[in-house]
């Protein structure tokens, strides 16, 4: 279970990006995050991997509190949560094979992933779960070869070789086409299903996010002003998120009874 407590990111001396935000995912649960341009969505993925500093807040990811670690721990922590990109991040010249198999770059030898001489039972889950999103025939073609779709599906298994607690998917489907864009996000649905694994999604399809996730967050200025089923998000809803003028920070927080925000000098 991923559990947010009181988010803060801020850059510099402007206005914090994420504010006071606080949210629950529990296992087996696809959740997506919606929100215009600047909500904050993509920040709030990031604080999550730490790919981002938070400047204050609790991000606990099943019992271990990631805010805290560093050095080792912190490697070791990110080897948990799998992320999947919009721009796929694949190596272009390498095989999909070899793609998937980076995955496992946090779990074996130096020596090792330099000569790419990974375990078996790597090679073996690596066949399973390609298998499993339909693109083991693809094993030994170089990643610039491939589709949009099919390479968002390679940087999936890349993300499950982790052995993820977590995936984490950044606009995952923003460069597929439309039904290439609702093949990937069936496939998350029926992984975290599957696996038993939770799913956050950042999407601005929010017609797929209503259609394939089992909640949505609705993010406004770095708040969460929405968290319900799709079937609660209503045309009001959508105007808030989306369309409503701003609110006055400090006066939403006493309203809602959250401790006004605090950032460490």
């Amino acid at each position: 279970m991923l559990q947010i407590t009181n988010l803060v990111k801020r850059y510099g001396s402007d206005e914090p990006v994420l504010k006071n935000l606080s949210l629950t995912v529990p296992e087996r649960n696809v959740v997506s995050v919606i929100g215009a341009s600047g909500a904050g969505k993509s920040t709030l993925l990031r604080c999550i991997n730490r790919l981002v500093e938070p400047t204050s807040g609790d991000i606990e990811l099943n019992g271990v509190n990631l805010t805290k670690l560093r050095g080792g721990q912190l490697r070791h922590a990110r080897q948990r949560i799998g992320m999947i990109f919009q721009g796929f991040n694949l190596v272009e010249r390498l095989t999909v094979m070899e793609n998937v198999l980076s995955g496992r770059l946090g779990y074996v030898s130096f020596l090792r992933a330099a000569f790419r001489r990974f375990p078996q039972a790597d090679i073996d889950r690596a066949f399973h779960f390609m298998e499993r999103v339909g693109i083991a025939h693809y094993a030994n073609k170089r990643a610039d070869e491939l589709s949009g779709g099919e390479r968002q599906r390679v940087g999936v298994v890349r993300a499950l070789m982790q052995e993820p607690e977590i995936l984490l998917a950044d606009e995952p489907t923003a460069s597929l086409d439309p039904k290439t864009s609702e093949q990937i996000m069936a496939l998350l649905r029926s992984l975290s299903e599957e696996l038993s694994l939770p799913v956050l999604i950042n999407i601005h399809n929010v017609t797929e996010a209503k259609a394939y996730t089992d909640r949505i967050v609705g993010m406004r200025y770095g708040r969460i002003i929405f968290d319900g089923a799709p079937t609660s998000l209503d045309e009001a809803a959508m105007d808030e998120i989306y369309a409503g003028t701003p609110v006055d920070d400090r006066a939403a927080d006493q309203a809602a009874g959250r401790p006004l925000e605090t950032v460490p000098s």
